[in-house]
């Protein structure tokens, strides 16, 4: 048994609850589901890959809450990950005229998902408490933004943090973060694949939105039959 199942396997969660219900939609592409309020197309959008030499996935607001220590963060495997961002279109005529980020999603595996459940995000020396089912801890975004970025980099891979907001992520350059997400010719609008600053070994941030802006939203594992994280998922509970 691997560290990763160690860590959660344990009783695992009952089918038909969320996050195990059947209008989980991540990395579902050309799909419709029904929901509470009706139908919803789903697409994706690749955004690259992301680099985790640390295997410690942080998780967190990147204009509010990043941070060179104390960003908190999941455990997960170590190696260069795709990641992926879901859409659904909440309008009434489907017509993709409003468009939302339902979930952003890394894959660590192709073995099939057997079930999924919350992960516990906690920083460096914080107890790791396993949420109770039906419960999540998650983390809280101020800014309408999320991120994924291997938190052993943020320190040695970003400059002095005095500058991080008139030097990277709100200014006039090309190169600025927020620019960059703006930027359809990039990704996609409202999304970025970015190298950090001082990376020397292609560390980097995946940016995206979140599909309700501001709020405090869950990351859930999706595991396979050997109780493996095989993925890890922001659920922005645009369908739930």
């Amino acid at each position: 048994m691997s560290l990763f199942s160690r860590i959660f396997a344990k009783k695992r969660p009952t089918p038909g609850i969320w996050p195990n219900h059947p209008t989980w939609g991540a990395m579902k592409n050309g799909v419709t589901i029904e929901t509470d309020d009706g139908p919803r197309s789903l697409w994706t959008v690749s955004c690259g890959d992301l680099a985790l030499p640390s295997g410690r996935l942080a998780i967190c607001d990147p204009f509010a809450r990043l941070a060179p220590v104390g960003t908190p963060f999941v455990i997960a495997p170590q190696g260069k990950f795709p990641v992926t961002v879901t859409l659904t279109d909440i309008s009434e005529a489907q017509d993709k005229s409003r468009q939302r980020e339902a979930y952003a999603s890394i894959v660590f595996s192709s073995d099939a998902e057997a079930y999924r459940k919350p992960l516990p995000l906690a920083a460096e020396g914080e107890r790791r408490r396993e949420p109770k089912e039906g419960e999540f801890a998650g983390f809280a975004i101020d800014s309408g933004n999320a991120c994924f970025i291997d938190e052993s980099m943020i320190g040695p891979g970003m400059p002095d943090p005095q500058t991080w907001k008139t030097a990277l992520f709100e200014n006039h350059r090309a190169d600025c973060w927020a620019r960059q997400m703006e930027d359809p010719s990039h990704i996609h609008t409202g999304m970025a694949n970015l190298p950090l600053p001082q990376a020397k070994h292609g560390e980097n941030v995946i940016l995206f939105q979140s599909g309700w802006g501001d709020g405090h939203y869950p990351v859930i594992g999706s595991f396979d039959e050997h109780d493996e994280l095989v993925a890890a998922h922001i659920d922005f509970l645009v369908l739930t």
